[in-house]
């Protein structure tokens, strides 16, 4: 038990021993699919969360994730032995066991079923971030190991997995974690396409990473003489997954993808981002239009960076991405980094459900779901690629991709939906149906009463502005 749980305090590995004894015994006879010791499971997700450094709580509950459902130890005796707060980060993770959802596998469990366990897991996620980590850390050590499985369920866990986990993981700004999740499920969910990416690419990567490696000193120089204090440049490769998503936008051509391996350059602090970047600028063209200032404008997880790609040496095409490190942590870990754990105890952060805006909408949601309500809403609203847009003064609403000015009228307000007479989208008018863009400047066009149509619900994306319409309605045949 020593390693990577060797940074925690005497007093915290005591506890990480404690749990990982009553769990080892607790498993004892019991092996995986693979052969291994089952305690091999809990022990590898526990590792990996105390790689994250996530607190003491997290790591111990990780440990005996899998003792309520599967061995004779019940909740009491956790509660007993490690306290209140372990026990219920415990019985959530138990209670996530065996969500699954696939359109083949509709025979074993209903759309109605599969709501409700959906339900667990996401209310149990909106009571405590730290119960989801856990699922996601425990779904990481399946998918690394779904080769033991039959063909059906290696598809089946890993379509779950492409709709759900790397989702989930997205949203709360876990990008090397959604990364992983991806593209250990790529070549179940689309062998054929894995294959031809692969393959495609292989030359590709190689050449790309070569060129990159070649102008790193060139473009260091330059920082340097610029006076920027340059923290590390390093490479980033485009994983495959990402990467096929990215083709299915350019008709699966290669050549119009200038990100397929990125340099990554950190510098102390966001001035020094600004300045790299008029540095980079004042010697290479930027390609029009790519620009990106995540910083001023961070995505709806949280993702903080400047993104710009020039015409580097000899030419060629090259993304570089800018930031600092506490962005480069954030970005890498999300909500996670809110947990770290440091020497002498937790940091102050801490990471509340509340303060992530599409939690408490997703509450609101499952609230309100009936049996009825169709999965595919679910996926539109809160797992659906994210677009963020704004309003006139600046603020930020966090849509669906494919939303539309509707979507966003009623995403502020519900008046301000009911109202909605056009829309000017970086100060022209479009269609009420128009597909909203990132960073598209959105401005309602208000009329004098309140005054939806039926059309819209034929328009709109998110199940918000569609209950929103149908309730007017409602209201109205009553008010008759």
């Amino acid at each position: 038990m020593e390693g990577i749980f060797q940074s925690y305090s005497e007093s915290d590995r005591q506890i990480i021993e404690k749990a990982f004894t009553l769990a080892q015994k607790a498993h004892q006879g019991q092996n995986r699919l693979t052969g291994e010791p089952y305690i091999s499971h809990p022990l590898a997700v526990a590792q990996y969360l105390a790689g994250l450094k996530l607190d003491v709580s997290t790591i111990a509950a990780a440990l005996l994730h899998d003792t309520i459902e599967d061995t004779l130890v019940t909740d009491e005796d956790i509660k007993k032995e490690f306290g209140p707060t372990i026990a219920f980060l415990v019985q959530g993770a138990t209670k996530l066991k065996n969500i699954e959802y696939s359109p083949t596998n509709i025979l074993k469990k209903s759309h109605e079923e599969h709501l409700d366990t959906l339900k667990k897991m996401l209310f149990a996620m909106a009571q405590d971030l730290r119960v989801i980590l856990i699922k996601l850390a425990d779904r990481l050590h399946n998918m690394e190991t779904l080769s033991v499985h039959g063909p059906e369920d290696q598809k089946r866990i890993a379509t779950d997995t492409l709709e759900i986990y790397a989702p989930i993981a997205s949203r709360l700004g876990m990008g090397e974690l959604k990364g992983q999740l991806e593209d250990l499920a790529f070549p179940y969910v689309l062998p054929t396409e894995y294959k031809w990416l692969k393959k495609k690419v292989k030359d590709r990567y190689s050449n790309v990473a070569q060129y990159i490696g070649r102008i790193k000193p060139i473009i260091e120089r330059h920082l340097v003489n610029a006076g920027i204090n340059v923290i590390s440049i390093d490479t980033r490769a485009k994983r495959l997954y990402s990467l096929y998503q990215k083709l299915l936008t350019k008709d699966m051509d290669l050549s119009k993808i200038h990100d397929i391996v990125a340099m990554r350059i950190i510098v102390p602090d966001i001035k020094s981002c600004y300045e790299a970047l008029g540095a980079l600028h004042a010697h290479y063209k930027p390609f029009p239009g790519l620009i990106k200032d995540y910083i001023a404008m961070p995505k709806p997880n949280g993702y903080r960076s400047l993104h710009t790609t020039i015409f580097c040496e000899r030419g060629k095409i090259v993304e570089i991405q800018i930031r600092t490190p506490e962005m480069h942590e954030h970005n890498e870990k999300g909500i996670a980094a809110h947990w770290a754990y440091t020497e002498g105890g937790k940091r102050n952060i801490q990471a509340k459900s509340e303060d992530l805006k599409w939690i408490n909408q997703l509450k609101d949601f499952l609230k309100d779901a009936k049996s009825s309500e169709s999965f595919s809403d679910l996926k539109i609203d809160f797992f659906k690629n994210r677009i963020f847009v704004l309003t006139p003064k600046g603020d930020v609403e966090d849509l669906p991709e494919g939303a539309t000015p509707i979507d966003f009228a009623y995403a502020i307000h519900t008046d301000l939906g009911h109202a909605l007479r056009g829309a000017r989208v970086n100060g022209k008018m479009v269609p009420i149906d128009y597909n909203l863009k990132n960073g598209d400047v959105v401005e309602i066009v208000k009329g004098k009463e309140l005054k939806p149509s039926r059309d819209w619900l034929n328009v709109v994306k998110t199940t918000e502005a569609r209950r929103r319409i149908r309730g007017w309605f409602l209201l109205a045949q009553k008010g008759k």
